[in-house]
């Protein structure tokens, strides 16, 4: 079990508080083995396995609770009479009403609680009705760069002057950490992956099953449990998540993606895109980023852009063509800047536009990003939006190849590798 630090030290920052822990995430992206990390925290801190209860919501020996009353029933049997009990519940939400069980059970054990969920819904109303400021939300996200590299079990030197560009193993091989980066953009992050060499067919079946959980289970099965047969449209579901897929880091809406489904003949209302769209990022699948006017300092109505959780998703939805590398190290530098914790907008200016507007308290930055500058044009071209911006924050070109000057009129140019590595 290779550690995640930085999600295991959020857990442990809030362990024994009145806060319930819910971790966020898409599926497989290594959540119910953050809570065994957490479970193994505590046995190395002392606390005896009976008060350490996991309740898998997925496994067959719990395939009978589906009412927040059963669930309550059967964790407190399970307590008895257990002093200051840590409750762990994995992928929570398909039981009817958890919320309430839950909410119960913090008022009335002396527990402490953990929740894993792979679906917004679970942090839906109800929820925030409930326990309104008593839990906390953990994101989660498949592998960064850093993190593949380390369930890769490579171990580098940062580049540069003094460092290397070579990443050798246990076994005594190496290789460059320009392949390795080839590999991570090509098959993504999911943490099962990541433990191997990656393989093209090994990869694809992987995929397919994340996918057709997210589509059939997760999504497909909600609306019909919700009686929402107007959306039970599997061809239009799965036809709306591969446009999105395609067009990441390009400005979308429910109007083109409603037109290019009627380009395609399937029958599907606005509101039923819109729907499906939501359900999409209720997944964790995709993240929509709104736009931001950087001289008029506020979020715009209309626009906005949508890229997805893990790259290795899209180039499998993409049939592996590699194409538009340009937008996946976008999306790339889009996931890693949210795992850094920042918030990030889509930067609008009059006559043009920034990628990104990062920003988190005391700090704030403005990038673009490009495969290459090698082409005066494209060079001009991506420098203008961030040499119109007259502030004195950070500017930050992020280029996925060539040889370049660090710095351009006060804008840093820095290779995609170096900034997922070294910021």
């Amino acid at each position: 079990m290779i550690v995640r630090q930085k999600y295991l030290d959020k857990l442990i920052a809030f362990q024994d508080t009145d806060l319930v822990k819910v971790i966020t995430g898409i599926r497989r992206c290594g959540k119910s083995t953050l809570l065994d990390m957490m479970r193994h925290h505590l046995a190395q801190q002392g606390v005896p396995e009976s008060r350490l209860l996991a309740f898998k919501m997925e496994s067959m020996e719990l395939a009978g609770i589906v009412d927040y009353r059963d669930l309550y029933d059967l964790v407190t049997s399970r307590i008895a009479e257990q002093p200051h009990v840590y409750l762990f519940f994995d992928e929570l939400q398909n039981v009817e009403n958890w919320e309430k069980a839950i909410n119960a059970l913090r008022i009335d054990v002396d527990c402490d609680i953990y929740i894993t969920g792979s679906n917004a819904f679970l942090l839906s109303s109800e929820l925030a009705t409930l326990i309104s400021g008593r839990y906390v939300e953990i994101p989660m996200q498949p592998l960064t760069f850093a993190e593949y590299l380390d369930f890769r079990g490579a171990t580098w030197q940062p580049a540069g002057k003094t460092g290397s560009d070579i990443a050798s193993f246990a076994d005594g091989s190496f290789a460059t950490l320009s392949n390795l980066f080839d590999q991570y953009r090509t098959f993504g992050g999911f943490p099962y992956l990541a433990l191997q060499e990656p393989d093209e067919s090994v990869h694809r079946d992987y995929m397919r099953s994340i996918y057709q959980t997210i589509i059939v289970r997760d999504i497909m099965m909600r609306a019909q449990r919700k009686g929402l047969r107007a959306v039970n449209n599997q061809a239009a579901l799965e036809r709306i998540c591969a446009f999105m897929a395609d067009n990441i880091g390009n400005e979308t809406s429910i109007n083109k993606i409603a037109g290019s489904l009627k380009a395609d003949g399937q029958s599907a209302t606005r509101a039923t895109t819109d729907f499906y769209i939501s359900t999409l990022t209720e997944a964790y699948l995709f993240r929509h980023v709104l736009r931001y006017d950087v001289k008029g300092r506020e979020l715009l109505k209309t626009g906005g852009k949508y890229y997805i959780a893990d790259v290795g998703m899209r180039n499998y939805l993409d049939s592996y063509r590699g194409t538009d590398t340009g937008r996946v190290l976008e999306n790339l530098v889009f996931n890693q800047l949210l795992f850094d914790g920042y918030d990030v907008l889509i930067g609008h200016l009059r006559g043009g536009e920034v990628d990104f507007v990062a920003t988190k308290p005391r700090c704030k930055m403005y990038i673009q990003v490009t495969e290459n500058m090698q082409d005066e044009e494209t060079q001009r071209r991506e420098l203008a939006s961030l040499r119109r911006i007259g502030d004195e924050y950070r500017k930050i070109v992020v280029v996925g190849e060539g040889s370049y000057p660090s710095d351009i009129d006060g804008i840093e140019i820095v290779n995609v590798i170096d900034f997922l590595l070294h910021r």
